[in-house]
């Protein structure tokens, strides 16, 4: 811990203006670039969260992994053209992409949304690190929530991108080594192999239950992939297209290999420790509950420590995108003078400490990981993942379309779920049908003269 706050403080020295803090002056490499990738992904949300559905539910949890597995091979294929479009055009942002395309409107628009949805899924990360921290320590989920808070924030105000994706790939590394290769050797050494554990753990879990709320997870997180801020963010600081492009591919990659070792991590969890749910409170801390079980003490403190890490990872992340997306793409806008490069940075540094606390008071009121994570996801990919699509790839979309598919989007998902999800069709299905109908035929009506809005050409 004490090392990732030396690289946070070391990399602050390297910030010197907006674009070091956000795009980390686009020098990123394909290893970096891979890193701080995977790190990102393997969050609270997709270890914690998706480990914890895993231990009840079994198979399906494989499920809520593979839609985003899915979207980011396809992200992939879209991150050189992202990063070439950014380096050309000066642009660092979704949001700042929507403006040089439809003008001001869809920037605010866009950036409320990000800005927020980003802000609540660093909740889902707080609520992670809270929830190993009283699983190992047993301090309270209050308490936890707030010393995360003053960790994450500490060292992500003053290091911006470069201390993000240099501790990304600290983080990646203890990760990877403690986790997912001694822990589940271990763990599995333990039970008497691979066969044994399979016929030890229930048959329950080995079926493939998949409800109305399962399906609706599956698309939130596919559609989600496509306008990742953070994603966005990290083919934007790339070197180059094929960086941006190989990093991704190899990243994702890794993430591939973790989903299914999550599994034998959770059914390894119950098979040896059947009562987490009624010891701990939740199965959210069936993982932190295995390495406590299984890795001797010298190890132990590594592990811990590596889960930890990459919560941080994935909560800095977030934090970064809803601080960039709040300054620069909505408040910037809408000041009636320009801010120096000084004053824009002295103003991130104080929304970073500002959203943080948002997101504890959300982190606090929202129960569960992964509730909290769709919670922010399912309204910001029902009216953000198609636009961002279609402004980089579409050269007929337009400012009328781009907007009223948005706001289709967004009210619509809400009012679906406001309804009660009839017929048992996810709200995130309902609100993107809208807004794919209403960001095309807005934009095919006003385009009949084909008088198309400037279109980044690379």
């Amino acid at each position: 811990m004490l090392l990732i706050l030396y690289v946070g403080l070391w990399c602050s020295k390297k910030v010197k203006n907006s674009d070091d803090y956000f795009v980390a002056s686009r020098s990123l490499g394909t290893l970096v670039i891979a890193a701080t990738v995977c790190a990102s992904i393997l969050g609270g949300s997709a270890m914690i969260g998706r480990g914890g559905i895993m231990y009840s539910s079994g198979l399906v949890g494989i499920m809520l992994g593979l839609p985003y597995l899915i979207g980011m091979y396809i992200f992939s294929a879209m991150s050189g053209r992202i990063q070439a479009v950014g380096a050309k055009y000066k642009i660092k942002s979704i949001p700042e992409l929507m403006e040089y395309r439809f003008g001001r409107k869809a920037r605010l628009l866009i950036a409320g949304l990000i800005s927020f949805a980003m802000m609540a899924t660093v909740a889902s990360q707080l609520a992670a690190f809270a929830t190993v921290l009283r699983t190992v320590a047993g301090v309270s989920f209050e308490i936890g929530v707030w010393i995360a808070l003053f960790i994450i924030v500490g060292y992500t105000s003053v290091s911006g991108l470069f201390g993000v994706v240099y501790t990304d790939v600290l983080q990646f590394i203890v990760l990877i080594t403690s986790v997912y290769i001694i822990l589940p050797i271990l763990s599995v050494e333990k039970i008497g192999g691979l066969k044994v554990l399979f016929e030890t753990v229930p048959a329950a879990h080995l079926e493939m239950n998949i409800t109305p709320d399962i399906i609706g997870i599956i698309f939130t997180t596919l559609i989600f992939t496509f306008a990742g801020a953070e994603m966005w963010q990290r083919a934007f600081s790339s070197k180059s297209p094929k960086v941006a492009k190989h990093g991704m591919l190899i990243g994702n990659t890794v993430y591939a290999a973790t989903i299914f070792i999550t599994l034998i991590l959770s059914f390894s969890a119950v098979v040896l420790l059947p009562n987490v749910v009624e010891v701990f409170g939740t199965a959210d801390a069936a993982l932190p509950a295995l390495i406590v079980e299984v890795l001797p003490t010298g190890l132990l403190g590594f592990a811990i420590s590596g889960i930890i890490a990459v919560i941080m990872s994935t909560a800095d992340t977030y934090l970064l995108i809803s601080t960039q997306t709040f300054v620069v793409d909505f408040m910037k806008p809408l000041m009636k003078r320009e801010l120096s490069q000084k004053e824009e940075l002295q103003y991130s540094r104080i929304f970073t400490v500002v959203g943080g606390i948002v997101a504890v008071v959300i982190s606090l009121y929202v129960e569960g990981v992964y509730n909290v994570l769709m919670f922010a996801w399912t309204f910001y990919a029902a009216s953000v993942g198609v636009p961002a699509v279609l402004a980089l790839l579409w050269k007929g979309a337009t400012s009328g379309g781009i907007c009223s598919g948005t706001l289709a989007g967004f009210f619509g998902s809400i009012g679906w779920k406001l309804l009660g999800s009839p017929f048992g069709f996810s709200e995130v299905l309902v609100g993107t049908g809208l807004c794919i109908i209403f960001s095309v035929g807005v934009s095919l009506l006003q385009n009949k003269n084909k008088k198309y809005s400037r279109f980044p050409s690379c």
